[in-house]
């Protein structure tokens, strides 16, 4: 048996439980970016020598995996997506209030660079966000996703944001947005 079973060669692809859809719905756009998610940050654990950061986003890359089961499976599919759990979420806020107290994490705007991990984690927020996004336009097209699903990934998005600024941090880096020459509001929660 191989995995080239040339079935989406027309450009067609199945979701959970059989159905057969264009590869350029919506839904298989929001479960391509999660499974996009989940490989950019298996590249920023593979040159992140934070074992406390490396192991908590391994254990995430196995969630996200559920995560994009879930929104690959439609409402009419006799299977049941995997559940997604605000527990789930809860854990990712309890991991984002532990690191943002830590001293220095938060001082600053971040200027992306500084650090190969760090900025390999900045890449994976921004895909995060556009798998949030994604995933807002298919359930504003009147798809049903759980709910949970779309609080995880903006969740996971401050987290990934705070795991650069973590690994800067125990680096001894600056990677302030704000320096003499560049004047302006330091950081706020309101973004």
């Amino acid at each position: 048996m191989s995995i080239a079973t040339k079935r989406g060669d027309g450009g067609q692809t199945s979701l959970v439980g059989g159905h057969r859809v264009s590869k350029g719905e919506p839904r298989v756009e929001a479960y391509g970016s999660i499974d996009e998610l989940n490989s950019v940050m298996g590249f920023a654990r593979s040159i992140c020598d934070d074992a406390e950061v490396c192991e908590l986003v391994k254990a995430i890359q196995r969630e996200l995996f559920a995560l994009g089961a879930a929104v690959a499976t439609p409402a009419e599919s006799r299977k049941k997506p995997p559940p997604v759990s605000a527990e789930m979420v809860e854990i990712l806020t309890e991991h984002v209030h532990r690191i943002e107290a830590i001293e220095g994490v938060l001082s600053d705007w971040s200027l992306p660079g500084e650090h190969p991990a760090a900025s390999a984690f900045d890449v994976a927020r921004t895909v995060c966000r556009r798998a949030e996004r994604d995933l807002v336009r298919l359930m504003g097209s009147g798809e049903h996703v759980d709910p949970a699903v779309l609080a995880y990934l903006n969740r996971l998005s401050d987290l990934l944001w705070l795991f650069g600024r973590l690994i800067e941090a125990r680096a001894g880096l600056d990677a302030s947005l704000r320096d003499e020459k560049h004047k302006g509001n330091r950081w706020s929660r309101a973004w």
